[in-house]
């Protein structure tokens, strides 16, 4: 059996120089050309529409009663940002990247800052509805200066976490000349390219996937079991509410787990040398574009799944829409409203109690 890796293999992700042959992968650059600028405009246009609403709408009207409402706002600005990154990507699976080192640094870095800082958001938003939920009796949860400069702070220790994850990529990708085509891409020392590529591997399916999934199951668990004891909450609203978290989870689940256990078979053929047929690494070389396209999908789900379902964002935008059908002299009629899935509960307590009062600090728990 050939040994088919050297140093090389890990500075490239699509031709690996073997010690006596070479695995062509041009049938792998070909599918990504047509694949990849399909999925990433798709994911733009949806993306764009949905983030952006909720970047102005939190923005222009809504009041930041939570630290939910926070990594909403948060989570939405940095969706838009990982959005922003894939037009120069479909470029330069069309033509070669052209833009040259500098952005090439930066495109990377903001791609991996952000993808690392929604997972960490999802985490966040997941561990506040607990608190909201499971951890105060009280049921008020207070707004003032102190509170928010709490929640300044985890919204920058979340942003520094994700920057760290990206700062391998601000220091080791660059323009490299590969088959008559420049490609931007990260390149590693010789001495440590095995290592560093193992170990980022790792480090970003931990930080990026098990840790997250880890605090949403355990954190919805016990808001659902929270919910499903509730008193003085309609039967069908609370299992709209346990539908509405078992969502949640299920479709992280489904965008997040085939790109990384994709990655974790990368880690794992990087430091045990697993792969040493040129077909089979093809197959995972589309197998890792196809998944990470899955992936870059949560960036368009999540103003679906974290921001229009609350009553308060959808009534914001509702009265934008009315303001806006006066401005042009209509008037339309009244739309009945489904009422959202926002339940306010008291732990230990068998209270439960809704605020149509914006301006009321509770502990509305908005799915």
């Amino acid at each position: 059996m050939e040994d088919f890796y050297d140093d090389d293999t890990f500075n490239d992700s699509y031709d690996y120089n073997y010690e006596h042959t070479i695995c062509d992968k041009e049938t792998v650059r070909s599918f990504a050309s047509v694949f990849l600028p399909v999925i990433y405009a798709l994911a733009l246009v949806v993306g764009l529409a949905g983030n952006a609403l909720v970047v102005v709408v939190y923005t222009s009207k809504v009041r930041l009663r939570t630290l939910t409402d926070v990594c909403i706002l948060n989570l939405a600005i940095s969706d838009l940002l990982l959005l922003f990154t894939l037009p120069f990507w479909a470029a330069d699976a069309v033509h070669g990247w052209k833009l040259g080192s500098a952005a090439c640094k930066i495109t990377s870095f903001l791609y991996s800052t952000n993808f690392s800082c929604g997972m960490l958001l999802l985490a966040c938003i997941s561990v506040d509805r607990y608190r909201a939920v499971a951890q105060n009796p009280t049921g008020r949860t207070g707004t003032g200066p102190r509170v928010r400069r709490q929640w300044l702070l985890v919204c920058v220790v979340l942003w520094a976490v994700a920057s760290f994850l990206g700062l391998p990529e601000l220091v080791f990708s660059t323009v490299k000349h590969s088959h008559h085509r420049m490609a931007c891409t990260a390149i590693y020392p010789p001495s440590m390219a095995r290592p560093a590529k193992a170990a980022l591997e790792l480090l970003e399916v931990t930080l990026r996937f098990v840790l997250p999934f880890l605090v949403m199951v355990v954190c919805y668990s016990c808001i659902g079991r929270a919910l499903s004891q509730a008193a003085g909450v309609q039967r069908d609203r609370k299992w709209r509410a346990l539908r509405v978290l078992l969502a949640v989870v299920a479709v992280f689940l489904l965008t997040q787990l085939p790109y990384n256990v994709v990655k974790l078979c990368r880690a794992l053929d990087i430091i045990y040398i697993l792969v040493t047929d040129c077909e089979v690494s093809k197959g995972l070389d589309r197998a890792l574009q196809v998944t990470e396209s899955l992936a870059l999908s949560h960036a368009c789900i999540n103003p679906l799944l974290y921001a229009f379902i609350g009553s308060s964002f959808r009534g914001h935008v509702l009265k934008a829409a009315k303001h806006l059908g006066q401005r042009f002299g209509r008037h339309p009629r009244h739309v009945n409203e489904e009422p959202a899935v926002e339940i306010a509960l008291n732990t230990h307590t068998q209270m439960q109690s809704q605020s149509g009062s914006e301006d009321q600090d509770t502990s509305t728990f908005t799915i």
